[in-house]
């Protein structure tokens, strides 16, 4: 498989024929891992999409082969990237870094300012953040917002979350300075889809 034929880009509606294969790939890969992995719902990886909050990658004949999404808390002050996956066809071809990299920017250029944050037990995703600027944090440093850590509910290792009363748990938490700058370009189309949205929001 050829990387250079592979679109990675901001999901929008036209996308949500891919939502189920997305969970799909996202479940194999937590069991065979053997790793926790918060559930999410079609309704919800929908919505990211409608929302131009999801990078999704596509081959040239459109087969799925990526994905990750973001979410804010807060009130925008921090946001997380979340459920980074890559379609096991296609892995090998440095896809991970490409859908890395464009949720980052779109994070990045949505919330200039907001605190960037991940809890991760994958290696290679605590590379990419470590590359990113993420440092190492204490799950104190994350966001407080309920809604956030219900998330982890429907995680295997949550029961380790529960004891240790949210201090710590099977997953690094890794955060992101504002201040660094964007390593990759969003085009004009879909920043002109976005500011449409957040005016609605708004």
């Amino acid at each position: 498989m050829d990387k250079d034929n592979i679109k990675v880009m901001v999901a929008g509606p036209e996308h949500e024929i891919y939502v189920d294969t997305i969970l799909e790939t996202i479940a194999e890969a937590a069991k065979v891992r053997g790793t926790g992995i918060a559930k999410r719902t079609h309704e919800y990886v929908a919505k990211k999409m409608m929302e131009a909050k999801a990078v999704i990658a596509l081959s040239a004949d459109g087969q799925f082969a990526g994905f990750s999404y973001i979410e804010t808390w807060e009130n925008k002050r921090y946001v997380t990237t979340s459920g980074l996956i890559v379609h096991p066809d296609f892995r090998g071809l440095g896809l991970a870094k490409r859908i890395k990299d464009l949720t980052f920017t779109l994070a990045r250029t949505r919330w200039p300012h907001a605190k960037i944050f991940s809890l991760t037990s994958g290696a290679a995703v605590m590379k990419m953040n470590t590359e990113l600027g993420y440092k190492p944090a204490t799950f104190a440093d994350l966001t407080d917002d309920e809604a956030f850590w219900k998330g982890c509910e429907g995680c295997i290792n949550v029961d380790v979350l529960h004891r240790t009363q949210r201090r710590y748990c099977i997953c690094t938490a890794m955060l992101f300075d504002p201040e660094e700058h964007l390593p990759a370009k969003i085009d004009e189309q879909t920043l002109a889809r976005i500011r449409y949205l957040d005016e609605i929001e708004e």
